[in-house]
């Protein structure tokens, strides 16, 4: 095809590709409908700027259920031997993807990667291209990316993908038909008239060459689809010819070499060169044949009668199985299934499903793992009962840990599975499909259920000789229980967990239990509780399990919030955020971000834990448990810096809080509501929220929630006793409820805690307080807290006292200025230019100062950041745009903002138990 009206976006490529080869790299989109030139495009690219580059083409194709990971398969081999060798065996992704990075990042050279047709990839492909997408800025290489615009519905996985890419290193280009005036061009260079042409094919490049390539029809009578086009000219092919284009038709990822001798003799490739000649087929550079064009294939398949299509379906199956490879060659296998599946045959899907998505799971494919066992269930009635069962279990599974499919559905299919396992006899396996749906009904909110499920899961399993299954029931009851604070039987059931785990050699039910432990205690004020979670925590980094870290930092963190140990938490807090971002643990990230917004609150640091709850809330779809740590924060301190809107978000956590059940995403919000109410003077209110904490059965209070309650019923002058033994406890607040508050002040101020040492001195009388009065308003001027500074400022009205301290903007707690990190302004700059892409030279020259001296500026913020590379911190800065100081620099929060939720984390599925 001549290319016409391709100057524009040519250049644009060309362009981008100068820049990465200034080392900064980039995304190219190339979007148009089947038959606008994407390819050919690419095709006259590659031409102009292959001696300069290396580059590498993958393909997606429209399978019934995508290849796993296709796309890099096609590339495999030729970018790096040991990434094949990867993919053969199955690696987990994120040691693969990491593989592929480092390929990237090795290259002296530039390097370009084409993905063509996209929207056909599996999900993991879609997760290696936002793996890399996030990083590109930093890598020698320019990623092209094609897919159909038209084909893609907002629901649609590619929407996703296309909205997360990073804005500044990613250029969009959308090719349109071509004019009137160019296909009159093409038209009178075939001898042929151009306005019937036009008017036909609407400009579409492929319309026109197939038309024009069709010189016996009337312009006056020309079809009005491709379709009619191609059947043209296959009618006027000899059947030898046309028989070997209906065989191919069938494979939409095309055939190789051998396989097409196999089926269809020695002749085959003699007709192939043959077809090539006619502008029909193509051959790619590994010498695999296919259509030129995949409309002109999908135009030779609908000649073809069901009865022709099974047939061809079933000769293609059984000659791709007479290859070496074809046990063993796991895309050999996807194709397998793919024909015995459109030729209806049961007992082959049934086979080869299993096998094709235990490996598309185990690369983190887990949608393609799910829509294979989908087709075998499609065939179930004819699987015996143990295939069956395993195949509802398997499957209902894989949609749990996709976080894709009907809830109700995934339920029906748990449930089947066990009703056909109780059949068999299988009480193992019934136990792990009720842990596991104990799971999803806890996700939905249906804690009911959920422990439920745990409770038959371990009445079943205890008339059994001890197992995995009866290890994971109880650390899964630990868990439940933990989480509605009966925290004795945790932990009874948490060390029944790990004997058991421990006599069975189960690592990683033990990290479990361990943490469940580990946190009840400290809920009790208990500090063998921290043994427990540093174990956890080891054991799961060393052994890999990266859920498993996740849930330890966080219970870690939140326990040490808990206990004031505010430099344990921030310690615990920033490497489990640069833990998650290094293992694209996006929605675990967030939750932690929220404590880290707690942290700041309770640390008085209110701008900041406002900026980081915003911007937690503002990713959209995050689970709702993900971000009640974020919409309780946000609430509290914007109720005390006194913003309108801080009741309504208190309500809608409160709201929220109650549809868990769970007491720690209620009593927080409650008494919350109770200072509220305290501030602005509403006794009534306040009754109202410590009544319903006081309503709570006992085991649902924690020693820390009870001696908070019974602080604020002594502000409003209530005498009431708590049945928690507090006064054993060393806490501030228990100094004040023994009436000193002014020793509970100091200490306050000792644990880094201003606001709260503040409102402890307002609870000062006699001769003190004048002076602490004083005090008070001086510090929550400082922290910017004006109903508080409204309510000292009515007690020394009505203590008469007429003087008061003047409003001061500066001091030990005026933290608004500092960023989150702590990064100084030199630094925040050193950051800004790191974000684009600059190396240390360049940043010395345009900031004036030494190589030396940014060396270490670059070293420091590094350090902040707890990363150990640049790319670490452009991925932080894209998660978390307020770390970019949005008040100066609102360009590069906009550019870094993240436009969605990322896509399903990378992450190990180790165990069949979680």
């Amino acid at each position: 095809m001549i290319l016409l009206e391709r100057e524009g976006p040519l250049e644009t490529l060309r362009a981008t590709f100068e820049k990465t080869e200034c080392g900064k790299g980039h995304l190219a989109l190339v979007e148009g409908e089947p038959g606008i030139g994407k390819t050919s495009l690419l095709n006259e690219f590659a031409r102009t700027v292959g001696e300069r580059c290396r580059i590498y083409r993958g393909w997606c194709e429209a399978l019934f259920t995508p290849r796993t990971l296709g796309p890099l398969y096609d590339m495999a081999l030729e970018l790096d031997p040991t990434i094949a060798e990867m993919l053969g065996a199955s690696v987990r992704p994120e040691v693969l993807f990491a593989e592929v990075l480092a390929r990237l990042q090795r290259s002296q050279s530039p390097i370009i990667l084409i993905f063509e047709d996209i929207h056909w990839a599996d999900s993991a492909t879609l997760d290696l291209i936002q793996f890399l997408g996030r990083r590109i800025s930093m890598l020698p290489a320019l990623i092209v990316l094609t897919f159909r615009g038209h084909e893609i519905d907002p629901g649609h996985a590619l929407v996703q993908l296309l909205g997360g890419l990073p804005a500044e290193p990613t250029v969009r280009i959308v090719l349109s038909p071509l004019s009137s005036d160019a296909v009159s061009m093409m038209a009178e260079a075939a001898g042929r008239a151009g306005d019937g042409i036009f008017r036909a094919t609407a400009g579409n490049p492929f319309f026109v060459t197939e038309v024009l390539a069709n010189g016996d029809s009337d312009p006056e009578k020309l079809p009005d689809s491709v379709r009619d086009a191609v059947w043209a000219r296959l009618a006027r092919l000899k059947p030898s010819l046309l028989k070997l284009l209906e065989f191919m038709s069938i494979t939409p990822s095309g055939i190789d070499r051998r396989l097409l001798s196999s089926a269809l003799g020695d002749d085959a490739l003699e007709l192939a060169d043959q077809c090539i000649a006619r502008g029909l087929l193509r051959r790619d550079e590994r010498g695999a044949l296919s259509f030129r064009h995949d409309l002109a294939r999908q135009a030779t398949l609908e000649r073809l009668s069901a009865m022709q299509l099974r047939s061809l379906h079933v000769d293609m199956e059984r000659h791709i199985e007479t290859l070496p490879e074809s046990e063993t060659n796991p895309a050999l296998l996807s194709l397998r299934l793919h024909h015995a599946a459109a030729a209806g045959m049961a007992n082959r899907v049934l086979e080869l499903a299993p096998r094709v998505a235990g490996h598309s799971a185990a690369l983190g494919g887990h949608r393609q793992a799910a829509a294979h066992l989908a087709t075998a269930l499609e065939h179930v009635a004819d699987a015996p009962t143990e295939l069956a069962a395993q195949l509802y279990e398997s499957w209902a599974h894989e949609t749990f840990l996709s976080l894709h499919g009907s809830y109700e559905a995934t339920i029906e299919a748990f449930e089947t599975a066990i009703s056909l396992w109780r059949k068999l006899g299988r009480v193992d396996k019934v136990g792990i499909n009720l842990c596991r749906m104990s799971r999803m009904h806890w996700r939905q909110g249906k804690t009911a259920k959920a422990v439920e499920c745990v409770e038959s899961a371990v009445n079943e399993l205890e008339n059994h000789p001890p197992a995995p299954c009866l290890a994971l029931a109880y650390s899964m009851r630990s868990q439940l229980l933990m989480l509605k604070y009966d925290l004795d039987e945790a932990i009874s059931w948490g060390q029944r967990a790990m004997t058991v785990a421990d006599q069975l050699g189960e690592m990683e039910i033990r990290i479990h239990a361990l943490n469940n432990v580990g946190t009840a205690y400290l809920f009790m004020n208990d500090l063998r509780g921290r043994a427990h979670l540093e174990e956890s925590l080891h054991l799961a980094l060393t052994n890999g399990y990266h859920d498993h870290a996740s849930r330890a930092y966080t219970n870690f963190a939140e326990c040490s919030i808990l206990l004031r140990e505010f430099a344990v938490a921030e310690k615990l807090l920033v490497d489990g955020i640069s833990f998650c971002t290094r293992h694209d643990l996006d929605s675990t990230k967030h939750y932690l971000l929220g404590r880290q917004a707690q942290l700041y609150m309770e640390q008085a640091r209110f701008h900041d834990a406002t900026t980081i709850a915003k911007g937690v809330m503002a990713a959209p779809n995050l689970p709702m448990v993900m971000h009640l740590p974020a919409l309780t924060v946000l609430g509290r301190t914007r109720m005390r810096l006194g913003e309108d809107d801080a009741i309504s978000l208190l309500e809608r956590a409160l709201e929220e809080g109650l549809s868990t059940g769970e007491p720690q995403r209620i009593i927080p919000v409650r008494l919350a509501l109770t200072e509220a109410a305290w501030l602005a003077g509403d006794r009534n209110a306040a009754v109202v929220q410590l009544d319903a904490l006081s309503s709570l059965d006992a085991g649902s209070l924690r020693i820390f929630d009870a001696v908070e309650m019974a602080v604020w019923r002594q502000r409003f002058g209530d005498d009431h006793e708590f049945a928690a033994d507090y006064k054993t406890m060393q806490s501030p607040r228990v100094l004040e409820l023994q009436g000193m508050p002014l020793e509970a002040a100091e200490q306050w101020l000792e644990l880094g805690q201003p606001y709260e040492a503040a409102l402890s001195l307002l609870q000062v009388r006699g001769e003190k307080q004048h002076s602490t009065l004083r005090r008070a308003i001086d510090i929550l001027h400082q922290i910017g807290a004006q109903p508080a500074i409204a309510v000292a400022m009515g007690l020394s009205r009505e203590a008469g006292f007429v003087h008061l301290p003047p409003k001061r903007r500066r001091g030990p707690y005026t933290v608004a200025r500092k960023h989150p990190l702590g990064l100084t302004q030199n630094e925040q700059k050193v950051l800004r230019l790191l974000l684009e892409g600059i190396g240390n030279k360049e940043i010395a020259r345009r900031l004036s100062r030494s190589v030396r001296t940014i060396e270490h500026q670059v070293s420091s913020v590094l350090g902040k950041f707890n990363a150990s590379s640049r790319v670490e911190v452009l991925l932080r800065a894209h998660g978390e745009p307020w770390l970019l100081n949005a008040s100066t620099e609102p360009d590069l929060v906009a550019r870094y903002a993240p436009k969605r939720p990322q896509s399903e984390a990378i992450s190990p599925t180790k165990s069949q138990y979680t």
